[in-house]
């Protein structure tokens, strides 16, 4: 496969699925939230992404999606407290206190191999408390 460069024309980050135009020309390429290796909230209407075309289901589909360049203006977004306009574009999943936990591991593990048991938990608390605070995980 041979990976295609092409500019976002439509993507719905609740729904978690968009449109690409490849640079090489033909029919915009679907693009689904899970073939995505960034985060989605890089993701908008003129993001410049490189990514591989397989063939779905129904016509072209976008794999291995990394972005490239983020549409003018648009910067990462955090979570948000549940409650916000949930209709909102700049919304991201709200992750469980548990789902954030798991995250966290496997980031302190990745980060730092030897750290103890005991301090992968006592930091991991501090983190998701911190997180909680914020509404960025739920409580």
């Amino acid at each position: 496969m041979v990976t295609v460069r092409g500019t976002v024309v439509s993507f719905d980050r609740i729904k978690g699925y968009g449109f690409v135009a490849a640079d090489t020309g033909g029919d915009d390429v679907f693009m689904h939230v899970n073939d995505l290796l960034d985060d989605k909230n890089l993701l908008g209407p003129g993001s410049t992404v490189e990514f591989l075309v397989e063939e779905g289901d129904r016509g072209p589909k976008a794999s291995a999606v990394r972005v490239l360049k983020p549409a003018p203006g648009l910067e990462p977004v955090f979570a948000h407290r549940r409650g916000a306009d949930p209709d909102g574009d700049d919304m991201c999943d709200v992750l469980s206190a548990t789902e954030f936990e798991h995250e966290v591991t496997e980031v302190l593990l990745c980060a730092e191999p030897t750290l103890t048991g005991a301090q992968i938990l006592d930091l991991r608390k501090r983190i998701t408390d911190l997180a909680q605070n914020h509404g960025w995980v739920d409580r």
